[in-house]
């Protein structure tokens, strides 16, 4: 018996519906998402994660009798179901998405459910309740699932399941950040052991170490997108090997690399063990890189052709998205490293030593070089594009050695913006008033722009008042975690008391929440502390701050970092205006990114895109950071009667000399926030006020930005755009690509 049948038997009759919902991710980007399983136990609801298997199974029988008898509930649960039996069937899809599923058959016919596109990504990020993410570029992957199944992209995600997912983060008593794992109870969690038709589960095996390992496959279900969890925690494993998908981004050199053979290499081997066979691969980062090999392997078997024509097939159907602006960063590792673990390997390619190192070598002719994944995927991928126009530039700048006989601008490395997926973060509040104001019935696309112009429809007053509704919620959790925090801490019972002061809903608040790495420049706020206090505790214009985020185990400099802005939530001038929610996720990140009145982006430059700042424009919030990324792309000044969306720190062009650049950018920001910003979102109704005579007036400006945001971002910074853009530019067969020679 199944999971989904097994939860079925146990729910009353008319709840059984439940069941193959909290299966499918498809409910939490739905307008029901809020209530439809809280309601049933708000207390077990945040005690299980959000993880409606959990709770559904947790949940005293003589309750979910009470909600089956509740006709209110019964109706909700119904017109949901509807919706989601006729989004299963390739009807029209969620009202969201805006698309109807024919688009993308009428499209692309020949990518079909019988020839996906398989998606390869070491992280994803669907939901909160399933840990397997650390960040954006899990995020990415997860909205890029819910886009296309929206659609109607054939698209099956490959990634590996972490039995212990991403580190929790915990800060001592000094502000240090701790981490500590998790186990994941698998067999509570959304998703099905995949088995054979004789009810084994699939088993696939290749060699790391020398040592045969043995791999399992989960499937979760993403409306009508499928994600397959690679997992080696299996009692015939070495110890060892059981260990390899343990942790995201866990271990030394040894386990990434067994991790990306196992993604990459074990991929391709579940793919064909079930029967799939891919029109495209596409590699979201580089971690997958190996499976092109195998396809390459695999098809060396049927064939007479040597390596280089069988790598020439390969690339007609592979596609690489690069991440990292920096050439040096990314999966690297040493030769003997690769020797150890894929000396079997080669000789099933026909390649010497040599040969094989230099597919994965800047310096072809170097034996001994670093062996780059990202170097392979390009060499091994017919297609390649950086994640905004600018990284495009930047990787066609930094890989131009690998195609000799092309121009800079000839490089064949394009760009696809990244976007975010518009239903699962626009606030269920938001997305109500564009419900009403814009028409999530109707048929026009999510990325049609007349569309969002409707947004100057929205009374100012109500557009106004569910921000501020979103910014009380905010400050409210924040309150709540950071008194759990200190209480965990064992702090002083004044400590604890004073949070009830910390952060106001009627003052302007600032957002900052990502990976806390040193080119972030988390702490760019505070480069002058003097200044920074000046601003921030103004008495007629304040500002506050919300910081989340973790530091990476190995960062000790991150970790430095969050300690000095655990001091200055602790200083006696900013202690009511700087806050730090602890271990940072999604449900933490969809309050934040929903309530905050500015984002504040300004990593070292260059930045590849980044997307946290597109989910604020859905929300209605502001940004404020450095031009790059994707917001060189979406910043708009103002000016001819038309309001600014956003704002922009420093100049256009960096310069060379990184203390030089922080000191500008500092100066940039906090000219910015003192004489532009704060005086803009305290002056209502044309009338400039006091913090405490705000209250009566609309800050009718401010609001014009908000629309303007709103109309210039939502259209655009979407993974229905996105995803919309690489079926029709790096999907669709195309003439033959440039071929990257590893041997020249």
């Amino acid at each position: 018996m199944t999971s989904v049948l097994r939860l079925k038997a146990k729910l009353p009759t008319p709840l059984v519906a439940l069941a193959d919902l909290a299966y499918d991710y498809w409910w939490s980007w739905t307008e029901e998402r809020v209530s439809l399983f809280s309601i049933i136990d708000p207390i077990r609801w945040q005690a299980c994660g959000h993880n409606p298997v959990a709770l559904l199974e947790a949940v005293p029988l003589e309750r979910l009798w009470q909600v089956a008898e509740d006709p209110y509930y019964l109706n909700r649960l119904r017109h949901l179901t509807s919706q989601f039996e006729a989004y299963r069937r390739n009807g029209q899809a969620q009202n969201q998405g805006g698309h109807r599923a024919p688009w993308a058959n009428q499209v692309a016919p020949q990518i079909s459910p019988d020839r996906p596109v398989a998606y390869f990504c070491i992280e994803f990020g669907l939901h909160e309740s399933l840990p397997l993410y650390a960040g954006g570029l899990g995020v990415l992957a997860g909205d890029s699932l819910k886009s296309a199944s929206d659609l109607g992209v054939p698209m099956v995600g490959v990634g590996l399941l972490y039995r212990q997912g991403y580190f929790h983060q915990h800060l001592n008593r000094s502000g240090w950040q701790e981490e500590h794992y998790a186990h994941c109870e698998v067999n509570h969690l959304p998703m099905e052991l995949v088995r054979d038709e004789f009810g084994q589960p699939v088993t696939i095996k290749l060699d790391i170490r020398q040592r045969p390992v043995r791999v399992q496959v989960w499937r979760v279900q993403v409306g009508r997108s499928q994600l397959y969890l690679l997992d080696t925690d299996r009692s015939d494993n070495d110890p060892l090997d059981r260990r390899i998908t343990s942790q995201l981004y866990g271990g030394n050199p040894e386990t990434r690399l067994a991790q990306a053979l196992v993604l990459g290499i074990g991929g391709v081997r579940m793919l064909y063990a079930l029967d799939i066979e891919p029109m495209v691969y596409h590699l979201n980062g580089s971690h997958g890189a190996f499976g092109l090999l195998e396809v390459a392997q695999r098809d060396l078997r049927y064939s007479e052709a040597d390596f280089g024509a069988i790598a020439a097939q390969v690339r007609q159907s592979s596609v690489f998205t690069t991440h990292s602006p920096v050439s040096a960063a990314g999966n690297v590792f040493a030769a003997d490293l690769i020797e150890s673990f894929l000396g079997g390997y080669w000789p099933h390619l026909g390649l010497s030593r040599e040969d094989f190192l230099a597919l994965g070598n800047h310096r072809p002719d170097d034996p001994w070089g670093l062996f780059s994944m990202t170097v392979l995927a390009l060499r091994l991928s017919g297609k390649a594009n950086g994640v905004s126009s600018r990284h495009g530039e930047i990787c066609r700048e930094m890989w131009q050695a690998l195609y000799p006989d092309c121009e800079m601008h000839q490089v064949p490395i394009g760009a696809i913006t990244n976007g975010v997926h518009a239903a699962t973060w626009t606030a269920p509040l938001m997305g109500d008033l564009y419900r009403q104001y814009l028409g999530y019935d109707d048929p026009t696309p999510l990325t049609d722009p007349s569309r969002w112009a409707r947004i100057d429809a929205i009374p100012d007053d109500q557009l106004w008042q569910r921000h501020s509704l979103l910014k009380e919620r905010l400050i409210a959790y924040t309150r709540d975690r950071v008194r759990t925090a200190r209480h965990s801490r064992g702090e002083a019972a004044d400590e604890i008391a004073a949070v009830d002061h910390l952060l106001d809903p009627n003052v302007l608040t600032l957002g900052f929440g990502r990976r806390f790495s040193p080119y972030k420049r988390g702490e760019l706020l505070f480069s002058d502390l003097h200044r920074a206090i000046r601003i921030l505790a103004h008495p007629r214009r304040p500002i506050q701050i919300v910081f989340a985020g973790k530091a990476n185990p190995t960062d000790e400099e991150g970790k430095r970092i969050i300690q000095r802005l655990m001091e200055w939530c602790r200083h006696p001038a900013l202690r009511d205006r700087v806050a730090f929610i602890e271990d940072y996720d999604m449900a933490v990140a969809k309050l934040l990114l929903a309530g905050v009145d500015v984002w504040l982006n300004h990593p070292r430059r260059p930045e590849a895109s980044g997307t946290s700042g597109q989910k604020v424009a859905l929300n209605g919030g502001l940004n404020c950071a450095t031009l790059d990324g994707w917001w060189a792309e979406a910043y708009r000044a103002g000016g001819a009667g038309q309001a600014a969306n956003g704002w922009m720190i420093g100049k256009a062009n960096p310069v060379a000399d990184p203390d030089v650049q922080n000191q500008q950018d500092a100066d940039s920001l906090y000219d910015l926030l003192e004489h532009h910003i704060a005086p803009l979102y305290y002056q209502r109704d044309g009338q400039s006020s006091a913090l405490e005579g705000h209250r009566g007036g609309l800050p009718r400006q401010w609001i014009a930005m908000m629309k303007a945001s709103i109309h210039s971002c939502a259209p655009i910074y979407n993974s229905d755009r996105m995803v919309a853009e690489y079926l029709t530019q790096m999907y669709m067969p195309s003439p033959e690509p440039v071929v990257v020679n590893a041997f020249s």
